[in-house]
């Protein structure tokens, strides 16, 4: 009698939709701690920051255990601050943008993606986000736009050019007191049963990796899968790979 029951709710409600998260770590290569994001879950993606003392390092440790890797791009802010090795500018020609990229994909092994570090001022321009997303087509890598801004152009320029695209839509750590990462937790919680999938930001900051490795498993106690970002990308894509923000200038 339970299983008719079982299978009439079925027919009348469908099937439940599976629920998929994705948490990226990014800002990753230039401290020691940085290591601690390697003892998070392998469902975690670490994007990395280019020609840093222990970027490429990560890289490897990261994607042999199975992390997926992302390329986080320096950009060009409006608060001028500095943005080391590989940082993209809108000083650069064509070329340049193309062939720094270029380098610092081959600094970061196993990339399947990248997402923006800072980049408020250079992800609203027009040029230099079609040069990026033409260089992330040809190198067939999917962008996610971490939304510096609210006047990003990269998502736009993205699909003009046929980049696999997803956008950032919460940062877990912007404060990083445990009253904050819960409030935010929670609210990453909400919005992904109410969206069926979610992109988060997070820093490899000791705090937010303790609250992680801490929290994690209520994930799944509330039906909400931790996948590797490519999965929440457009089906074909996630195959062939295996698998409204308010401004914040960075």
């Amino acid at each position: 009698m339970r299983y008719l029951f079982f299978l009439l709710t079925l027919l009348f409600i469908g099937p439940v939709q599976a629920v998929n998260i994705a948490i990226i770590i990014d800002d990753i290569g230039y401290r020691q701690s940085d290591e601690a994001v390697l003892s998070l879950p392998n469902s975690v993606t670490l994007s990395v920051l280019p020609h840093t003392p222990l970027g490429q390092k990560l890289a490897e440790q990261g994607h042999h255990q199975g992390n997926e890797i992302m390329l986080h791009i320096p950009m060009q802010a409006l608060n001028g601050k500095k943005l080391g090795n590989g940082g993209l500018t809108n000083q650069m020609s064509e070329q340049q943008l193309k062939q720094e990229l270029t380098a610092s994909l081959a600094n970061i092994p196993y990339a399947k993606g990248a997402n923006n570090h800072m980049g408020s001022l250079l992800t609203q321009l027009d040029n230099p986000m079609n040069w990026l997303m033409e260089s992330l087509k040809q190198k067939q890598l999917y962008f996610v736009d971490s939304v510096t801004t609210r006047y990003s152009k990269a998502s736009s320029k993205a699909e003009k050019h046929g980049v696999p695209l997803l956008r950032r839509e919460i940062f877990l750590d912007n404060d990083v007191s445990e009253a904050a990462l819960e409030k935010q937790f929670s609210q990453i919680i909400e919005k992904a049963k109410q969206q069926g999938s979610l992109v988060v930001i997070a820093h490899p900051y000791p705090e937010t990796v303790r609250f992680l490795n801490r929290n994690l498993h209520r994930l799944e106690a509330k039906g909400i899968n931790l996948v590797h970002t490519s999965t929440l990308l457009p089906v074909t894509m996630a195959k062939s790979e295996g698998a409204s923000s308010t401004q914040v200038l960075r």
